[in-house]
């Protein structure tokens, strides 16, 4: 494959607006349920007992940050080796598809990604997911939910490109690790992100 289109996400800048999660949905028409781009809140720690005063409460550990997720376009796509219909494919430029006309909605490809990217559309009886707005890209413009984010805290381009200018970690609790399906993704971490398969925290809220 020549190229890898990616996405580029700077938790570090985000601040949990959703409003990239809000225009995909808007610009794909999604029923509800279905979510294309998911922010995801992550947090953790307590409150407990002042030592000298029981009766008030200090924090203990709180920690708490968004993630900006969808199709990860991986370039080992798990969704593209199972699915029995031969529906889903790589473009040449790294981007996952779903051809909905051969799908024929078993839900492989949806058990199969550790992103949870492929859902099912009951009104169409077929799988649907991000398809990195191939109809901007195609035109040379930004995916919507790149364009939408009011703090720059997306980005994307071609995979290499994107490593070599924000470094290449790809993963961070409560994802899964990026060695699973080698995800065309980029990140800068939180302050204080926690290392995957090490957290403490939980997904408070990934829904609109």
């Amino acid at each position: 494959m020549a190229t890898q289109k990616a996405f580029y996400f700077d938790a570090s800048a985000c601040n949990g607006c959703k409003a990239c999660m809000i225009a995909c949905k808007s610009k794909n028409a999604l029923p509800v349920g279905v979510n294309f781009r998911r922010v995801l809140q992550y947090g953790g720690g307590a409150w407990v007992p002042d030592p000298e005063y029981p009766d008030f409460l200090q924090p203990s550990g709180l920690f708490a940050y968004s993630l900006s997720v969808a199709c990860m376009h991986c370039q080992n796509a798990p969704c593209v080796n199972i699915c029995p219909a031969k529906a889903i494919e790589k473009r040449d430029d790294g981007i996952v598809l779903v051809d909905e006309d051969k799908c024929i909605g078993c839900h492989y490809c949806e058990w199969a990604c550790p992103y949870g990217a492929p859902q099912f559309d009951a009104d169409k009886g077929t799988m649907i997911k991000c398809d990195f707005c191939v109809d901007l890209i195609d035109q040379g413009e930004a995916p919507y939910c790149v364009a939408s984010c009011p703090m720059r805290a997306l980005d994307f381009g071609e995979l290499d490109e994107l490593r070599a200018k924000y470094g290449t970690v790809s993963a961070v609790a409560p994802l899964p690790p990026a060695d699973l399906t080698d995800p065309a993704f980029v990140m800068t971490p939180h302050r204080d992100a926690q290392p995957v398969g090490q957290g403490t925290g939980r997904i408070y809220d990934d829904e609109v």
